[in-house]
């Protein structure tokens, strides 16, 4: 809850202007702007960490707009994910300075003065093959959105296991690693036999009949022996991303006693 608007209303009470019941439906409604087709969760960042996101599909151009608004106003920076191209045409012409990722399929917009701003730790996003770079630009957007500094590593599946030899330097001194992949889902427990930070396994949906749309990789992740390995749903980028984004912004807000 906003920290001023309690005040007023305590002070509103201390001085008789508003009953004990008033004062607690207004305290319970502050937090949440009513945008008639939304209830945008506007205390989520202090509860939660990061500002509510937005799941843009299914959403109107009005709808979104309204959402937008709302965060910048309030000083959140706006991630919105699953945006179609007739959505991110629409909102590129109402926010000019927006990042849209059409491969990873999110629009973005930072709030003023906030351009660059990278102070949530540090997040490698490995790839097994290029067909999984859609998910992996989903994470990858995220994880800046939660202001981390990102390193995208791409096509090091393990059929050519040389190529993850070769930039394990750049997995170095990560606060978290997401590792996406398909097929049989190998590439994680690879990884984090390289690593000592949490690794993220995202399983795509790419591959033949027999990967059941993913589920082949989902279930060969959760049957990691790599101790370090957790896993989020198939195509599940945006979720590995903000799980990523979480852990190394407490990373470093531990490293610099407590300052993010």
């Amino acid at each position: 809850m906003n920290r001023n608007l309690l005040e007023s209303l305590a002070r509103r009470l201390l001085a008789g202007e508003v009953s004990i019941e008033a004062f607690l439906g207004e305290a319970m409604r502050q937090g949440v702007a009513d945008l008639g087709d939304a209830q945008l969760d506007l205390d989520r960042p202090r509860r939660c960490g990061f500002p509510e996101v937005i799941f843009a599909e299914g959403k109107s151009i009005d709808s979104l707009v309204k959402i937008f608004d709302a965060l910048l106003a309030n000083g959140a920076d706006v991630l919105a994910t699953r945006v179609s191209q007739d959505q991110a045409a629409g909102l590129l012409q109402k926010y000019t300075a927006a990042r849209h990722n059409a491969v990873g399929r999110t629009v973005r917009v930072l709030c003023e003065g906030r351009e660059g701003c990278e102070e949530g730790g540090k997040v490698a996003i490995v790839t097994a093959g290029t067909s999984d770079l859609p998910v992996a630009e989903e994470a990858r957007e995220t994880a800046l959105w939660t202001g981390a500094a990102v390193t995208m590593i791409q096509d090091v599946g393990v059929a050519g296991p040389h190529r993850l030899a070769a930039n394990l330097p750049l997995l170095e001194n990560s606060d978290a690693v997401v590792v996406v992949a398909g097929m049989e889902g190998a590439l994680p427990s690879v990884v984090g036999g390289h690593v000592a930070c949490p690794v993220i396994a995202v399983p795509t949906s790419v591959g033949y009949g027999a990967s059941f749309g993913g589920v082949a990789a989902l279930l060969g992740m959760l049957n990691s022996c790599a101790s370090n390995v957790t896993v989020v749903n198939i195509d599940a980028g945006f979720k590995a991303g903000y799980v990523a984004g979480l852990i190394a912004r407490n990373a470093r807000k531990a490293a610099t006693g407590g300052r993010a």
